[in-house]
């Protein structure tokens, strides 16, 4: 083995051969790998990269454990790798290209900045009493709403089709939205961590329109489709009949009040800073809201 003086010796030595354009090279790298893991947060590419490193691991496992099978099988699978990645990650390559041949030589760096999100449940509770309010007086006037409470994926690409606000919730800002022929009306509001951050939003569609109920309008269609490609909770007011409906996990439920749909938003949306509760823990903050709202 070698000695303790022998490392140092070895450590110096790879010190004093790095170079200046070496030093540049690693902080150009290490820059846009670094801005390229934000981008990748604001989209659903965020689970792609997930299942990737768990092939990787796996192909670890399968060739320390002398795995045969599992080493050929994924073997094969990362010789294609590269095409593979290209293709799954097409909308996010295609999104980055454009913005760059958009955008001026001097804001470059801009391209990838994300903001970072505040993750405090006190915003998400003072945004659920306005969504609840707002839901109610739109149901009244049957005027059509889409809300999407964006929760661990982060909805990029739709957000990129809105127009961004970032402001605070209330009821009189979703009826201002909403109000029939403005400019916003016909698009969906997507909120994050309590906050109104865009609005006349597009949505993909639904990955199987055919079976959906006909009678269901655009909106609810609409709703669907986001709930199928991201974990968002989405709140739908209709047009025609003015109730209100939730579309999660490409299930479209119907029929709520404004009661209910608060005790919903309460339980899936505070609860995620700590999902083992599932908001029943009586000490965490959801089961400490829902106690005090029940009362």
């Amino acid at each position: 083995m070698m000695s303790i003086s022998e490392v140092f010796q070895s450590i110096w030595n790879i010190l004093v051969s790095i170079r200046i354009t070496d030093i540049i090279d690693m902080a150009l790298l290490s820059y846009l790998i670094y801005h390229g893991i934000r981008l990748v947060r604001e989209t659903r590419a965020q689970q792609l990269v997930k299942g990737i490193i768990v092939l990787v691991a796996a192909y670890l496992i399968a060739f320390i454990a002398n795995l045969q099978t599992m080493r050929f099988i994924l073997k094969n699978c990362f010789q294609w790798g590269f095409l593979a990645i290209i293709i799954l990650f097409q909308p996010e390559l295609r999104r980055i290209i454009e913005r760059i041949g958009r955008t001026r030589f001097t804001e470059i760096g801009s391209i990838f900045t994300q903001n970072e999100p505040d993750e405090i449940n006190e915003h998400w509770l003072n945004a659920i009493d306005a969504i609840c309010d707002a839901a109610q007086d739109l149901s009244s006037t049957c005027t059509g709403a889409l809300i999407i409470c964006e929760q661990k994926t982060r909805l990029g690409e739709q957000i990129a089709t809105g127009t961004i606000l970032n402001c605070t919730p209330s009821a009189a800002v979703f009826g201002n939205i909403f109000f029939p022929n403005t400019p916003l009306h016909d698009g969906a509001v997507i909120m994050r961590d309590g906050m109104i951050l865009a609005a006349g939003c597009f949505l993909p569609k639904p990955q199987k329109e055919e079976l959906i109920a006909k009678q269901l309008g655009s909106r609810h269609r609409a709703a669907i489709g986001m709930s199928e490609n991201s974990d968002a909770i989405v709140i739908v007011v209709s047009e025609e009949t003015g109730k209100i409906s939730v579309a999660e996990n490409g299930e479209l439920t119907r029929g709520y009040s404004k009661e209910s749909l608060k005790k919903l938003l309460i339980t899936r949306l505070i609860h995620e800073q700590d999902k083992t509760t599932s908001g029943k823990d009586k000490n965490s903050f959801a089961g400490r809201v829902l106690s005090k709202w029940k009362k």
